[in-house]
Formats: C-alpha cells, structure tokens, sequence
C-alpha cells in the first residue's frame, strides 16, 4: 500500500476549506453539517459540503459532492491526492461506504483526514476500503 506524504501545513489548508464548506451545508433534517475538501495531484483543492434531501436517498454527502464539483470543472482525469472530512458536531466522521468507493475511483492512493473516537485520523483509503475496484 503506497504512502502520500502531506505536509502539515497542506493538511491544515485542506482540513480549512473542509471547515470553510460546511457551513454551507444544507442540513435541515440531520442537523449535521459536514465539509470535504479534496486535494488533487494537479495541487488543486476542491471543497464540498453535503447537501440533503426530503427524500433521503437523494442526499448527497460532502465528499461526493467534492469529487463531482471537480470532476465538473476539470473533467473525469482528475487524481485524488488526499481529503479531509469535518462535521460541526466534533464526533467521528468517515467517508461513508459509497464515499469511499468514490474516492478510490479517482485516488486510488488518496490519503483521507478525518475525526476518530479518540480524535483526529489519517488513513489510506484501502485502509478505509479494502476491496475497491476501479474499471479499466
């Protein structure tokens, strides 16, 4: 499993778009505001935030909405470095399941922050997601 290295101050930019976007959020059924900010090998950073929907499933999540964003704007050849993740309730947030097949479809490498249990986190998104699969 390689290794990005992310230096601790482009760790802290990326984690402040996160915390920039949330509050952007449009949250009124959960109450729970999360923030995503994808870093891209090109030195991009691309910022989401979730945005819900009366019917759930139609809800969108703060990473999801980050990689469509860039994928909008750059177009589908776009690598994923690393993300961060926040939430305005301070408690343990992970990409969820779908998020992470996401990220792994455009980082296979990619490099996640995020809150822990026990505070914040790093993993490598085959940490995250053993078993994901990209199609060539």
């Amino acid at each position: 499993m390689p290794k990005n290295t992310i230096s601790a101050n482009l760790r802290k930019k990326l984690e402040q778009a996160a915390i920039r976007v949330m509050k952007n959020a449009h949250a009124p059924y959960s109450h729970f505001h999360v923030g995503a900010a994808i870093l891209l090998t090109n030195g991009k950073i691309v910022s989401g935030c979730n945005v819900e929907n009366a019917s759930y499933g139609m809800t969108n999540c703060a990473e999801r909405t980050a990689i469509f964003t860039a994928v909008a704007q750059l177009g589908p050849k776009i690598e994923i470095q690393a993300v961060a993740v926040t939430n305005d309730h301070g408690v343990a947030c992970s990409p969820c399941g779908a998020c992470r097949q996401v990220i792994y479809e455009f980082g296979p490498d990619a490099t996640i922050f995020f809150q822990g249990s026990a505070g914040p986190k790093q993993a490598h998104i085959t940490e995250l997601l053993p078993e994901g699969f990209r199609l060539q």
